[in-house]
C-alpha cells in the first residue's frame, strides 16, 4: 500500500520542482520544463496525470496569488482562488488527453500542447514547454520550433531517455555560448520604477517627467525611445498635443503604452509619437483575463473592461521596418508571438507594467519568454518595463 502512494507523491513533487526551476526567470533554465511531458507520460492513472499537471502549472504560476492580492489591494484569498481557477484548463486538458495506451500518447500530448497554445484554452496557456525552443535551438526559427515539438512528442514515448539526452546536448551547447538578443540600431528601451503610480498619476508634472526621460535618451543618440505599458496614462487630445509639441524640435520617435477609453470599455494600446503627430501603433490582442479582459460583462449587458483584439495587428510598421509588439500578458502565452512571427517582423517590442508583481518572479518570467522567442527567431528585442 505504501508503494501505491509513493510513486504518485514522487511524481507530483517532481513536477512541482520542474515548475519552480523551469519558470524561475532565468532564460537558460527554460528547458527544465521539458521534463513535464516525461512525468505526464509515466503516470499510471488519469488521476496521477492530473496531479502531475496541477503540480507543474501551479508551481510555474506561483507568483499569481501574491500579484493579484497586490493588484486589488486585498488579502491573499482572491489570488488563491484565481490561481486555482486558472489551472483548471491546463489540468483538464492534460488529464482528459492522457491515455494508458503508450502508442497513442505522442499524438495526444501534441494535441494537448496545441490546445494550450491557441484560444480558447491558450488564453491561460502559461508555462508552455514549447517556449524552451529558443534556448535549445536559438536562431533556428520555425525549424527549431518543429524540432522542439518533435522532441516533446519523443519525450512521451518509451525512447524518452535517448530524446532527453539529445535535447540536453543542444541545451548545454547553446547555454555555454549564450548571448542575449541584440538591440535594434537606434532604439532604446526605458525601464521605470514608478510602481503603482504609473498610468494612474495623470498630472502634468508626470508627463513632463516622461518627456524629460525621453529627451535624455534622444540626446544620447536614440532615434526610437520605448516606454513601458501605461506610461502615458489615458490617451487624450491634450496629452497628444503636449507630447507632439515637446518633440517638435527633434527627430526622436516615442513608442509608449497608453489607455484609450470610451463608453463601452477601453483599449490597451501602444502609441507612436514624433514631431509630425501621433498614431495608435498597436492594440493589445490579449489583455490579462479577469483583471482587464472581462468578457462576462458583455453577456450581462454591462460595459467596461479591456477589449481583446485577439488576432488583429500582429505586426506594425514603424520607421523603415516592422515590429511585433507584445504587451505584458502576451509575453506569457504562445499564440500572439507565433502569429507575429508568421509575418516575419524585423524585431520585437516587449513592454509591461509589473508594479503589482513585486516580490514575485512574474516580470522576470516575462522577460525570459520574450528573450527566448527573440533568440529562436533571431530577432532584435526592445524591452521596457515598469516595476
Amino acid at each position: 500500500m505504501r508503494r501505491d502512494y509513493l510513486r504518485p507523491t514522487l511524481l507530483t513533487f517532481a513536477s512541482i520542482a520542474i515548475g519552480v526551476v523551469g519558470w524561475s526567470g532565468y532564460v537558460t533554465l527554460l528547458p527544465v520544463a521539458l521534463a513535464f511531458p516525461v512525468l505526464w507520460s509515466i503516470a499510471r492513472t488519469r488521476l496521477i496525470a492530473a496531479l502531475v499537471s496541477a503540480g507543474y502549472f501551479l508551481a510555474a504560476s506561483r507568483g499569481l496569488p501574491q500579484g493579484v492580492a497586490a493588484f486589488y489591494s486585498s488579502d491573499i484569498w482572491p489570488g488563491l482562488l484565481l490561481w486555482l481557477c486558472a489551472s483548471l484548463s491546463f489540468v483538464m486538458v492534460h488529464a482528459v488527453l492522457w491515455s494508458k495506451n503508450a502508442g497513442g500518447r505522442p499524438l495526444r500530448y501534441l494535441l494537448a500542447a496545441v490546445i494550450m497554445a491557441i484560444p480558447p484554452f491558450g488564453v491561460t496557456g502559461w508555462a508552455h514547454p514549447i517556449t524552451a525552443a529558443g534556448v535549445l535551438f536559438p536562431g533556428w526559427g520555425w525549424w527549431g520550433l518543429g524540432l522542439t515539438t518533435a522532441g516533446l512528442a519523443g519525450l512521451v514515448t518509451r525512447i524518452w531517455p535517448a530524446v532527453a539526452i539529445a535535447l540536453t546536448g543542444f541545451w548545454l551547447w547553446y547555454a555555454a555560448i549564450w548571448t542575449d538578443p541584440k538591440l535594434p540600431e537606434g532604439w532604446h528601451g526605458v525601464d521605470l520604477e514608478l510602481g503603482v503610480s504609473l498610468g494612474r498619476d495623470t498630472g502634468l508634472q508626470r508627463q513632463r517627467d516622461m518627456i524629460a526621460t525621453v529627451l535624455r535618451a534622444a540626446g544620447d543618440g536614440a532615434r526610437f525611445v520605448v516606454l513601458p505599458e501605461s506610461a502615458l496614462g489615458f490617451w487624450t487630445p491634450t496629452v497628444e498635443r503636449l507630447w507632439t509639441g515637446a518633440l517638435a524640435d527633434g527627430d526622436a520617435t516615442v513608442i509608449a503604452g497608453a489607455a484609450m477609453i470610451d463608453p463601452r470599455g477601453y483599449d490597451n494600446v501602444v502609441v507612436a509619437i514624433d514631431r509630425k503627430g501621433a498614431r495608435i501603433l498597436y492594440r493589445e490582442r490579449m489583455p490579462v483575463p479577469g483583471s482587464m479582459w472581462q468578457p462576462w460583462r458583455f453577456l450581462v449587458g454591462e460595459s467596461g473592461g479591456a477589449r481583446a483584439d485577439f488576432f488583429a495587428n500582429p505586426v506594425v510598421p514603424i520607421g523603415a521596418g516592422r515590429a511585433a509588439p507584445l504587451i505584458c500578458y502576451e509575453q506569457l502565452i504562445v499564440w500572439p508571438v507565433l502569429q507575429s512571427m508568421l509575418h516575419d517582423p524585423g524585431f520585437i517590442i516587449a513592454v509591461g507594467n509589473g508594479w503589482w508583481t513585486d516580490g514575485t518572479s512574474i516580470v522576470a518570467i516575462q522577460r525570459t519568454t520574450a528573450t527566448a522567442w527573440a533568440k529562436l527567431f533571431a530577432k532584435p528585442l526592445v524591452i521596457a518595463f515598469n516595476t
